[in-house]
């Protein structure tokens, strides 16, 4: 069972040797010339106010590439075997840095194609700024993944029906919400469930939130496979 996505303080040290294809993963793209691309485990850039990342940190993993038309419009190809364990979470990363209460809105609107085998978790993936917390909201999922804790129930908020799961992985609270069912597109009313956990759970306090991720988190993808977004836009005042 996939857990979450490790804190990136700590992921470096445990990141194994990879064979990254980079003429496969570049072959992959699509047949406009990308205007970024990578096949370096942690390759990055930033584009139209996001940053990106490859982001391969999982013990066990194959080769992956990624490409960026944009900040908002991008994507990878990734080949990681069938075997269980995270493998990466390829993400394109907006900074927020405002406390809870001084946020009057936070949202974001999303547009993936996605396969329909292996194993992933399609994901926000939101963090205050000392790294204590996550918050993890699944869009979609496929495949032998699941969150990290123990089922809270249900509850609709940010306009979606999810399944919340709390946890602690030995470094910091993960707070996941599942969608109860796949979405390949939509919008998060992010500052709601941020709320809800501050005010109604009292999980936190009034943490001040630092990045707020969207992408993929995969598991298996055994032969490869494309993950692709092709909108997203996050807002916030």
């Amino acid at each position: 069972m996939a857990i979450r996505t490790l804190n990136r303080l700590t992921k470096a040290l445990i990141a194994p040797a990879l064979a990254l294809g980079a003429t496969v993963g570049i072959a992959s793209a699509p047949a406009q010339a990308a205007v970024w691309n990578s096949c370096d485990q942690w390759g990055s850039t930033t584009l139209n106010g996001y940053t990106l990342y490859n982001n391969i940190w999982g013990s066990g993993a194959g080769s992956q590439c990624i490409w960026a038309n944009s900040g908002t419009n991008w994507g990878v190809w990734a080949n990681h075997p069938n075997t269980g364990g995270i493998k990466s979470y390829p993400n394109a990363k907006k900074v927020i840095n405002k406390s809870i209460t001084s946020l009057s809105s936070l949202s974001s609107s999303y547009n993936v194609t996605v396969p329909s085998s292996g194993a992933y978790n399609t994901s926000y993936d939101i963090w205050d700024t000392g790294y204590k917390y996550e918050i993890m909201l699944w869009v979609n999922k496929t495949g032998a993944v699941g969150p990290l804790g123990t089922s809270q129930g249900n509850v609709t908020l940010g306009g979606h029906t999810w399944t919340v799961y709390k946890g602690n992985n030995g470094s910091n609270d993960v707070f996941s919400f599942v969608r109860t069912s796949n979405s390949s597109s939509g919008t998060v009313d992010v500052l709601p469930i941020l709320k809800w956990i501050k005010d109604t759970k009292g999980w936190f306090g009034n943490v001040t939130i630092g990045d707020l991720q969207f992408g993929f988190e995969i598991t298996s993808s055994s032969g490869g496979l494309n993950f692709t977004t092709n909108s997203e836009s996050v807002s916030s005042s």
